[in-house]
Parts: C-alpha cells; structure tokens; sequence
C-alpha cells in the first residue's frame, strides 16, 4: 500500500526503517547493507529525506551518521501509515468467497 505513495522503492525502504525504528542511526553503507540497495542510490534518498526535515545527520569523523527526526511536523501520522501498511501486508486477503 506504501508503494501507491512513495513511488521511489529505496526511498520506501529508508522510510520504513526510520519511521519503525525512530531510535535507529547508521550511515549509508550500515543502510545498504540493512534494505540491500545500492549506496549511491541511498545517499541520494537520504540526502533528500534530511533536506525535507524527516532526517537529520551529524558527522562522526569523515562518516555522517543519518537518525529520524522526531520533530518532523507528519512523523507521527508518517509513523502509523508505515505501522498499518505493514500489518495490512502481512495479512491475506479476503476474496469474494470469504464474504
């Protein structure tokens, strides 16, 4: 059901980690290996996700670390879309023939 929404399937996946997991920090090759995407690709979607207030990043030597941001204005609505779409993957569905 996410996938109607966030068309971009890496960018899918790195929303779905942060919003389910909001303590969660990595960087980017932590992540590739996590979603198993290609970290070029994911640098780009993480650097898009923290321009826009979902993520934030700090540098820790020459790595930047990537967590969520709590006190982005849609986190807790963001959060619960991602909590209900997998519960709803999860479960089979119903036919016609269940009604």
């Amino acid at each position: 059901m996410l996938d109607v929404f966030i068309t971009s399937r890496v960018r899918r996946k790195i929303v779905v980690v942060y919003a389910k997991y909001p303590d969660f920090h990595t960087h980017v090759r932590g992540l590739a290996k996590l979603i198993k995407e290609d970290p070029g690709n994911i640098q780009r979607e993480l650097k898009r996700l923290e321009k826009v207030g979902f993520l934030t990043s700090e540098k820790q030597g020459n790595t930047k670390i990537y967590s969520t941001n709590k006190q982005f204005p849609i986190f807790k609505e963001l959060q619960s879309i991602v909590i209900k779409s997998q519960q709803q993957a999860g479960r089979p569905k119903r036919s016609s023939a269940d009604v």
